[in-house]
């Protein structure tokens, strides 16, 4: 069976805390202390903790934008070239726009010519899960936010160097935490 379309949830409790296991990657929790943002120096120590946000679409309608509502609820995909964080230079971190998990760091961020935001590494392996798209009549490795579901964008295997990955999220779908 293919990993990337297993979804695997497994918990095992051992000492008071859980170990979950999602699309067969481990996911450990981290005390609140070490999962709160701190926005204020954009600390990326944040992993997701196993507690999924589940929310219903009106929900998530009365929070997000008509154009975050359908690239991050309904997968929708941004024109090339029209975010607001394509171009941007700041140091922080990207989080996920509909729950704040924190998902990339500006170190990371690169410019691919794409039209996106695009990054060569995820903060935490555990903050992201992976799903196989076949929407375009081709395979293409969908990325959502761990916690919320998110559809944020996709990776591809033509990024530069350490990964050789390119993670083509869609801007819409980031918020911007500045380094103070």
């Amino acid at each position: 069976m293919n990993w990337r379309i297993a979804i695997v949830v497994f918990a095992i409790v051992a000492t008071g805390a859980a170990l979950a296991v999602i699309g067969q990657r481990s996911v450990r929790p981290r005390s609140s202390a070490a999962t709160s943002a701190r926005i204020g120096n954009a600390a990326s120590d944040e992993i997701f903790d196993g507690n999924k946000i589940i929310k219903s679409d009106d929900a998530w309608k009365k929070t997000l934008t008509p154009e975050a509502f359908y690239v991050l609820r309904k997968k929708g995909t941004e024109r090339a070239y029209t975010g607001t964080l394509t171009d941007n230079h700041r140091h922080g971190i990207y989080a996920c726009a509909a729950c704040g998990l924190h998902l990339f760091k500006s170190e990371d961020k690169f410019d691919s010519g794409t039209g996106w935001p695009s990054f060569f590494q995820v903060i935490h392996r555990e903050n992201i899960a992976e799903e196989t798209d076949n929407s375009l009549g081709e395979a293409r490795t969908e990325i959502m936010c761990a916690r919320c579901g998110s559809h944020l964008g996709h990776v591809f295997d033509d990024g530069p160097q350490p990964t050789g990955l390119r993670y083509c999220m869609n801007s819409v779908a980031l918020k911007f935490l500045p380094k103070q």
